[in-house]
């Protein structure tokens, strides 16, 4: 965790208790029962799926229980009313921090470039090569969960949608303060599969299609004929449910889980026979910039195109530093049975 976020995050482990206690019930118990199991992680399908899917390997994990939906605007907020928590986008980088992820000898960016901001995504209006994610990626100073698309903008009326602009520390001290954790990529897969180890997607095998989740229907990133009525997110529960009775296991927003992330992972477990509550590796790698830790993210958004990610799949790995957010990255805490 980086030094910058340390004092923060500290500061919430000590008031865990007290906070706790003003997290309304009915929060807590807006949450459902997935029964323990073994089930076979990982992409069956070719078409879609990317090398860090790969092998399928026997997981166990025990019984939890899960959000029913991404945490919402009015979740949070009540979470900042209750502790005057600051999230990453709101606070100035730390230059300091901030270059031991860059290559060595990167100047220092003017102090106008080193402000609360956050990613946003904005349509670049042509056709553009499917690599280069900048084309539709943008840095926008006073982006932040209460102005998602910058300073101008607010999240009036969204009560009912997910939070968004969250890093991985951010949803750390909302699931502490609420007694929740986020949940392993082992827990957020076997719940998305919904009781149906076969289950490409969360509803079934039938591909993606306006009426099973929030997805972006047209040519990514420039045509979104916005079928499915949402061109951003979707308030929590737009779509129907999968087996467990979990909304928005597909799309939406992107779902932080407590894993780092790495691409060779699963060739580990694949050794082990049946692993046991697996829990993320040690120490993350990510081969396409390997001096940033990154930690594992799951459901895709509705930015998601089978195109580009197919991210709504329930194998779907993705990854992001812990101290990003971003216009479509949200989350969901899960707590044990007990």
């Amino acid at each position: 965790m980086p030094e910058s976020q340390i004092g923060r995050y500290n500061s919430f482990q000590n008031a865990d208790s007290q906070n706790r206690n003003n997290y309304p019930e009915e929060k807590q118990n807006d949450m459902v029962l997935i029964p323990g199991g073994v089930f076979e992680m990982g992409a069956r399908e070719k078409k879609f799926s990317k090398p860090d899917e790969f092998p399928v390997h026997h997981v166990r994990v025990d019984s939890f229980y899960m959000d029913r939906h991404p945490v919402t605007n009015a979740q949070f907020r009540e979470f900042v009313d209750a502790t005057g928590y600051v999230t990453t986008a709101e606070r100035k980088p730390d230059w300091e921090e901030l270059k031991k992820q860059l290559p060595e000898g990167t100047p220092e960016p003017p102090d106008s470039v080193l402000v609360p901001a956050s990613l946003v995504f904005k349509s670049p209006g042509r056709q553009v090569s499917l690599q280069n994610y900048q084309s539709w990626w943008q840095w926008v100073p006073g982006a932040d969960w209460r102005h998602p698309f910058g300073p101008e903008s607010s999240i009036d009326g969204l009560d009912d949608h997910p939070v968004i602009h969250i890093s991985w520390y951010d949803a750390q001290a909302y699931a502490r303060w609420a007694g929740k954790r986020l949940p392993t990529e082992a827990e957020w897969e076997y719940a998305a599969r919904g009781g149906h180890d076969n289950y490409t997607y969360p509803w079934g095998n039938e591909p993606v299609g306006p009426g099973k989740a929030n997805f972006w229907q047209g040519n990514f990133p420039y045509k979104n004929v916005v079928e499915d009525g949402f061109e951003g997110s979707a308030p929590v529960g737009s779509f129907p449910p999968n087996g467990y009775g979990l909304y928005d296991m597909a799309g939406n927003v992107w779902e932080w889980t407590a894993d780092w992330y790495h691409p060779d992972y699963y060739r580990a477990l694949a050794g082990e026979g049946v692993a046991y509550n697996p829990a993320g590796p040690e120490v993350s790698y990510d081969p396409m910039e390997p001096g940033v830790p990154k930690k594992a993210i799951r459901g895709g958004s509705f930015l998601c195109n089978d195109s580009y990610c197919a991210g709504y799949r329930a194998s779907a790995r993705m990854k992001s530093s812990p101290d990003s957010g971003m216009l479509h990255l949200g989350f969901r805490c899960v707590k044990d049975a007990e």
